[in-house]
């Protein structure tokens, strides 16, 4: 499990919002609703749970302290 500070990859980012996977259920309207994760994939779930805890986003801080 990591700890401390998150490396940013634009990459990632941009591929997590226009994948075909992501596509296709959001169209299809297959979405659960929020606070569902559990229900879906609780392995899953469990670890992005502790590593939201563990870990921190540089862009929170600079939102912060720039007031985005």
């Amino acid at each position: 499990m990591k700890f401390g500070f998150r490396k940013p990859s634009l990459k990632k980012r941009i591929s997590a919002r226009t994948s075909l996977k992501r596509q296709i259920v959001h169209r299809a309207g297959l979405k659960m609703p929020r606070g569902y994760g559990w229900l879906r994939n609780p392995k899953r779930y469990v670890y992005n749970k502790v590593y939201r805890r563990t870990t921190f986003d540089i862009f929170k801080i600079l939102r912060k302290i720039f007031k985005f």
